[in-house]
């Protein structure tokens, strides 16, 4: 997310200085103006104090311009769906050895360009963990996630009913639209199995998961120092390969048939589950419940570590100044 001082914003990594010095950068869009935020020597600026309603960025709910930077969310997590799907088929129904380490190079890919592709409209989320996980630090407001989340879910279910247009009704039904399963009946000696992963082991493996993605990559996106000396470019390759890598990891420390792997995406999940339906909206609670425990505990992660070393712009939707305004805590 990028923001500037005197405003706050929802891209995911800073504008470069070189798109600064040239004019030609493109606006991200506004939502809350920032007041109280913090200069960059860690002093903050004594301001008045913003209500409940700025702090949660209200006005948002009927701003335009951010239900119209939601479509970049939604398309943009339609296409996600669509092509990850379309390669989790294809790989599982290929003779290749190792499936899964295709499938995580080709996520890998597709993830880097498609977060390149949406950034310039919204900030390039794509996935409600980021926008909830920004949410919770302060990078944008609790409302703006809100309008994102409903986008990334309904262009989730966008690219199932596009991936379901275009394949046969028996692919649809051996690899289950490329969704997210805990498990899958399989025929056996006596009939028909449940084969897959326990409830309990996957949903502890969403919640680490989902937390190594935040603190792997998703922090070099949240802190300006890092996100401006990487690059854009660079900082979505990182988020692309480390989402790839635990894809893979998931995979393979399982090595479970009818387990998908972590999700880390409840819009990706969501959307086969709600066009396909069956067997996948078995324990389909854990993609949701597991990436939320994720984001409260990154977020326990920035208020325990020394501030010098928090450094993402503008924290006036975080969640704890929500709480302070809610209980009238005065700052001391």
């Amino acid at each position: 997310m990028a923001a500037k001082n005197n405003g706050m914003h929802s891209h995911i990594a800073v504008d470069d200085e070189e798109c600064q010095s040239s004019g030609s950068k493109i606006q991200p869009v506004n939502a809350t103006p920032g007041k109280g935020t913090q200069n960059w020597n860690g002093d903050e600026n004594k301001k008045q104090s913003l209500t409940l309603s700025e702090i949660l960025g209200l006005n948002e709910l009927s701003s335009s311009e951010v239900w119209r930077a939601s479509i970049g969310e939604l398309l943009g997590t339609a296409v996600l769906v669509f092509m990850l799907d379309t390669i989790v088929i294809s790989t599982l129904e290929s003779d290749i050895k190792m499936p899964n380490l295709v499938l995580s190079v080709l996520a890998a890919v597709i993830i880097t360009i498609l977060l390149l592709a949406v950034h310039p409209v919204s900030g390039g989320h794509i996935n409600p963990i980021i926008s909830f996980s920004a949410a919770l630090v302060g990078i944008i407001s609790m409302s703006r996630a809100i309008i994102y989340i409903i986008a990334q879910c309904l262009g989730g279910v966008l690219g199932a009913l596009a991936l379901k247009a275009v394949v046969s009704s028996t692919i649809e039904q051996n690899f289950s639209l490329g969704g997210c399963t805990l498990t899958v009946i399989a025929p056996g000696p006596n009939g028909p199995v449940t084969v897959g992963l326990e409830t309990a082991q996957a949903f502890w493996l969403e919640i680490f998961c989902s937390f190594i993605f935040l603190f792997a990559s998703i922090w070099m996106a949240y802190d300006h120092r890092q996100a401006k000396q990487l690059g854009i470019v660079l900082v979505f390759a990182i988020v692309g390969v480390v989402l790839g890598l635990l894809v893979f990891i998931s995979t393979s420390v399982t090595a479970k048939k009818g387990y998908a792997g972590a999700g880390m995406n409840p819009a990706r999940c969501i959307g086969p589950a709600i066009v396909r339906g069956g067997h996948l909206w078995d324990g389909h609670w854990v993609f949701w419940a597991g990436p939320a425990i994720a984001c409260f505990a990154f977020y326990l992660y920035t208020k325990i570590i020394p501030s010098q070393h928090h450094k993402s712009k503008a924290y006036d939707h975080d969640v704890y100044n929500v709480f302070k305004v809610m209980f009238g805590v005065k700052n001391m």
